[in-house]
């Protein structure tokens, strides 16, 4: 059987995207930050009197905290060293609306784009000489539907970025001891915004399945008649 390329385009891209956004989904870097901690201010762990240590304060006094937030997992490391603990999220984070909505909107993202994929590996039927084309157009429809719905989840949680989990600070609390964290976009999210549009390229690409072909030389004809040139024949004499 001769797959149409608008069905391999799709079985190769669906799963593509689907392992790109799996992969943004569970690790810990939608967004990341950095604070350099102030060792020689008032109520710090170090006094301006011991300074006459040299190099050993200076080295203090340059820390810097790494902190990332995923969908389910907080990571904090400090640089240049093997000092790094993650956790799941919890706290205000956790219970911001706006991360619940894109937890939700990428777990069903996930599973609409699974059973996209098998839809359509069953309807491409590598095995016969005529694919279900209407089982592999219904793959790519759920396959498209869990893009959008990955691409939502990624906008609402870039659009917010900075102000999730933020709930001490809309309500004007604030605590000197701990540095302000200058938040961006980290690395998931390119994973998740590649991903999701490979979903809709791949989805689209196997809705063009609902079309049938039609033969060339014989325009009333559905598809092409068997070219009786390839079929060997044996003469039998007995």
């Amino acid at each position: 059987m001769q797959t149409p390329a608008s069905m391999v385009m799709g079985i190769v891209f669906s799963p593509l995207g689907l392992v790109l956004v799996f992969t943004a989904a569970i690790t810990p870097h939608w967004r990341e930050g950095q604070a350099r901690l102030g060792m020689t201010g008032p109520g710090s762990l170090l006094r301006p009197g011991v300074k006459g240590q040299g190099m050993g304060v200076k080295s203090v006094e340059a820390l810097l905290l790494l902190r990332s937030d995923g969908l389910w997992e907080s990571c904090l490391q400090v640089e240049h060293s093997e000092l790094k603990q993650c956790w799941p999220v919890a706290g205000p984070y956790q219970r911001d609306p706006r991360v619940r909505l894109a937890q939700g909107l990428v777990l069903t993202s996930l599973f609409l784009c699974g059973t996209g994929i098998i839809l359509a590996c069953i309807g491409v039927r590598c095995w016969t000489d005529l694919p279900l084309r209407g089982v592999t157009a219904t793959g790519g429809l759920l396959v498209v539907m869990a893009g959008l719905l990955s691409l939502t989840a990624l906008g609402v949680y870039t659009h917010n970025l900075g102000r999730l989990g933020m709930v001490g600070a809309s309500q004007g609390i604030s605590n000197h001891r701990f540095p302000h964290l200058s938040l961006r976009p980290a690395g998931s999210l390119y994973f998740g915004w590649l991903g999701s549009c490979l979903q809709v390229l791949g989805g689209s690409a196997l809705l063009f399945s609902f079309k049938h072909p039609r033969c060339p030389a014989c325009p009333e004809l559905p598809v092409c008649p068997p070219n009786k040139g390839e079929t060997d024949v044996y003469d039998v004499t007995c």
